[in-house]
């Protein structure tokens, strides 16, 4: 009770450092590192490994099985426990005590039949060794110094030898394996010292850490506050940096429409412009071209004239050439395309204005938000001493309230405990010992009396079988076979002396080692016994719950052994495994919304003007309006495609050019033919100098067309959509900004709020699976029980028994052998008598001859 205490009183300083907070967590966006709670491990390993006697331990648990293959009975103890048992007659004769009775006997069913066997050893083999004894004294029993001859002796002695060696064996390992488990456990409790100092220094360390997480505990609430008030200092900034930024996903697209219209008036221009002058170049090329095309057909056409296409020969080229001249001719016609004049002349009367200009402007307004709100944010910022000084109060209220406990005396008082409680082991461990010396001693004198019979035994086969002369009638055995059946008979006297105090050992051992093994070790390690223990109204019939009874007083608390134990195994601190959360709530020390409520009512009210924040103004709207209606709209883009989309000429020049060469090839050499190469030469010239620039001037007619076509597409629906945008976004600023300050401002208070349920979650977490890890008590509860009283003790008992009564039980057939084969071995008194003249006789005993001296048999071996 004493340890509960003091156990109590250590949980309630260690409860008392967290709070209860809102089943609902939201992580602030920064993550705070608190850091790692300070702890050590602990030494002490609870777990034995028994070695290679382990084996012994298996084989002797699976005859515990076959003995007690019955689980554990949960419901029986149960019923058992809160049964009330009186002290007259008639209590346990209710039919309800009868029944629960029948019921422990039959799951012990096994130990009884066995004990009653055991008993059954201890009162007949000392009875029959007496009746044995007496019978041999009145020369029955094989009293009688005489041994019959028969023809299979030699066959039964050697029988009765090998039996006796093996039941010998057997009772020699049986020997060896209770010497090794009485070794084991005295070897186990001289070693237990270093595992009990080993608990006891985890105990310590469990209470001298246990202050030092606490204040790391508090101090984190140190970070956690200065990490708000860095926040709050530069509360103008960040918040003008998130109203910006709010504002900025629709201020932000306005302003880049608006420049990128002003970045298309410019291209607009330029492609007007484009137009203008490709078209002059255009109308201007196409007439020079036309006039030397048209010389140059009026030349080709005089050059075919000549005479010598008369010629048979040349005819039919001059012809095929005559009829080609058509082709040399222009194909576009650019005289007839409109100016663009007009549309130019409006557009450079919106360049007049600089749009771009005018949209920096409003960005650079717009970045001023920053400046503007920690201007207009005066009340927020008049709050942020009072939430330092709550702040600063919280912590002070922490920090107080943990010195106001009595931590030093609750610690001084349970290292006391902890110190006097194991001066009183190291004082009577001594003790201990040599209670254990005492116990180890009475095992070794059992465990001698089997060997001592073992040495009988093995002496009398050894000098019996040595000292055996086939040769040898039964009364002139020699001394060392005599020897021998003497040893023997040895062995079977000491096995009736002390036969029945072994089995008396063996019983004993037997009911108390097994029903430990099968009750406590195997229900222990299934967890069985606990749930017998959390049983409701078990161990109090008024307490639900026995253990939240004891600590809290409150024993509808779900508080179980079971749930106790394995949180402690897993090392979870002890608040979870005791569930302190029933006791303790320092929310009030942690909770700071009381004093954000005036906070709050000022945020409600704020008023913010950013109306001098100008997005674009009256004129680079008007400027955008004057672009819609420049009238690029209005052009013939048709009409330019169309002739853009038609060749220079309607033939290839070079290609023309190539062919007429060729087909001059074909003529006789002469005049002519150099003629039209020369005329071949001009063609190709007026293709450099003339259709290759008009090709150029077509190209960039093209682009700018189809530059001004995409431009015109619906742009009076474009620039609405831009000042519509601008609008929306100007309106935002001016009407709803005060709404977006506040919406903001709460967004801020609620991370500053946020870091400090961080630091409330860490701190549960921390005192949930870090604060007073409380292994050290599972381990002190697995060192009594499953180490000490389960693998020490219980596995070496129950192998000392197990060994001690194999030896016991064999101890009956090496009794009858030994004493079947000392007849072979000792020296008779008398003989049978052979009559070597009788047909048939020979090696037989006669009957009627037995026992006595016969006369016959001396006056024949007298005639040799």
């Amino acid at each position: 009770m004493a340890v509960e205490l003091c156990l109590l009183l250590l949980l309630l300083f260690c409860g008392s450092t967290i709070s209860e907070v809102q089943p609902i967590y939201k992580p602030p966006p920064g993550t705070l590192d608190f850091g790692f709670v300070p702890a050590k491990t602990y030494d002490t390993g609870a777990y034995h490994e028994p070695g290679p006697i382990g084996i012994l331990f298996k084989i002797v648990h699976a005859f515990l099985y076959l003995v007690q293959p019955n689980s554990f009975p949960q419901d029986l103890i149960r019923k058992l426990a809160q049964q009330k048992f009186g002290n007259t007659q008639g209590d346990y004769q209710k039919p309800e005590n009868v029944v629960l009775t029948l019921q422990a006997i039959y799951y012990e069913i096994g130990f009884i039949v066995s004990a009653a066997l055991g008993l059954l050893f201890i009162l007949l083999l000392p009875l029959v060794g007496l009746c044995f004894c007496m019978c041999r004294c009145c020369d029955n029993c094989g009293g009688e110094m005489h041994q019959r001859q028969k023809k299979n002796a030699d066959c039964q002695r050697s029988c009765f030898a090998t039996f006796l060696f093996v039941a010998s064996l057997i009772i020699s390992v049986g020997v060896l394996c209770a010497y090794a488990a009485n070794q084991h456990l005295t070897n186990q409790v001289r070693g237990a010292k270093k595992l009990i100092n080993s608990n006891f220094k985890d105990l310590k360390i469990f209470l001298n850490d246990t202050p030092a997480q606490i204040d790391y505990l508090v101090s984190q609430y140190n970070t956690t506050k200065d990490k708000a008030l860095s926040e709050l200092n530069d509360v103008g900034p960040l918040l003008g940096s998130r109203v910006q930024e709010q504002l900025g996903k629709e201020v932000r697209p306005a302003l880049d429409a608006a420049l990128t219209m002003a970045g298309a008036i410019r291209e607009t221009k330029e492609a007007l412009e484009n137009v203008s002058v490709s078209v002059e170049v255009l109308q201007e090329g196409t007439e020079r071209l036309h006039a030397n095309l048209t010389d140059v057909k009026m030349h080709l056409s005089n050059t075919l004239n000549d005479s010598a296409c008369s010629v048979a020969q040349a005819a039919s080229t001059c012809n095929i050439i005559r009829n080609s001249l058509n082709q040399l001719n222009i194909n576009a016609n650019f005289s007839g395309l409109p100016g663009v004049s007009s549309q130019l002349a409006k557009v450079n009367d919106v360049l007049k204005i600089d749009l771009s200009s005018l949209v920096q402007k409003g960005y650079a307004a717009f970045n001023d938000t920053p400046d503007l709100v920690v201007n207009q944010t005066r009340s927020i910022l008049s709050a942020v001493p009072y939430i330092k000084n709550v702040l600063e109060s919280v912590g002070s209220n922490i920090t107080t309230f943990t010195k106001t406990l009595p931590v030093q005396k609750i610690l001084a008082d349970l290292m006391i405990y902890l110190t006097q409680s194991e001066a009183y082991i190291q004082d009577y461990f001594p003790v201990v010992e040599q209670y254990d010396f005492y116990r180890w001693l009475g095992c070794l004198i059992l465990c001698c009396m089997v060997v001592l019979i073992l040495v009988f035994y093995y002496l009398g086969l050894l000098c019996g079988t040595c000292g055996y002369d086939k040769h040898a009638s039964p009364t002139t055995r020699g001394c060392i076979s005599n020897t021998g059946g003497n040893f023997l008979m040895a062995g079977v006297g000491f096995s009736f002396l002390f036969s029945w105090v072994l089995m008396i050992v063996v019983v004993l051992t037997f009911v108390t080692g097994g029903n430990v093994e099968k009750l406590v070790c195997e229900s222990f390690e299934d967890k069985t016994l606990f749930k017998v223990l959390d049983t409701p109204y078990l161990l109090n019939q008024h307490w639900k719950n026995y253990l939240s009874g004891i600590l809290f007083k409150n024993p509808n608390i779900n508080l179980t052994f079971e749930k106790v134990y394995s949180d402690c195994k897993e090392n979870k601190g002890i608040y979870t495994s005791l569930h302190l959360e029933h006791l303790f709530n320092i929310n009030e020390f942690l909770n700071i919304s009381m004093y954000t409520e005036d906070v709050a009512l000022k945020i409600e009210h704020i008023q913010i003007n950013l109306s001098k924040i100008i997005l674009l103004d009256e004129i680079g709207k008007e400027n955008l309006l004057n672009f819609s209606s420049s009238g690029i709209e209005g052009i013939n883009f048709a009409a330019y495609l169309t002739e853009i989309n038609k060749s220079v000429t309607k033939v290839d020049l070079l290609s023309f050019a190539n062919d007429l060469e060729a087909r001059a090839d074909q003529l006789p050499k002469g005049a002519l033919e150099n003629a039209l190469k020369g005329h071949a030469n001009n063609i190709r010239m007026i293709h450099t100098q003339q259709v290759v620039p008009l090709e150029q001037a077509m190209s960039t007619l093209n682009q700018s067309i189809r530059l001004l076509k995409r431009t015109s597409s619906e742009l009076m629906v474009k620039v609405k959509n831009v000042i519509s945008a601008v609008n929306a976004a100007q309106l935002l600023i001016n009407n709803n900004a005060s709404l977006v300050i506040v919406q903001e401002t709460k967004k801020y208070m609620d991370t500053i709020v946020g870091y400090f349920e961080q630091y409330v979650e860490w701190v549960k977490e921390s005192i949930a699976m870090e604060v007073a890890a409380c292994k050290p008590i599972a381990n002190v509860i697995d060192t009594a029980v499953d180490i000490f009283l389960c693998s020490y003790v219980t596995d070496s008992v129950n192998t000392f028994w197990f060994g001690l009564g194999g030896s016991s039980i064999f101890l009956i057939p090496a009794i009858i052998f030994a004493v079947k084969l000392s007849k072979y071995y000792r020296r008779m008194d008398t003989e049978d008598v052979y009559d070597d003249t009788e047909n048939g006789n020979n090696g037989y005993h006669k009957e009627h001859l037995y026992g006595i001296h016969n006369p016959v048999f001396t006056s024949s071996v007298e005639q040799w």
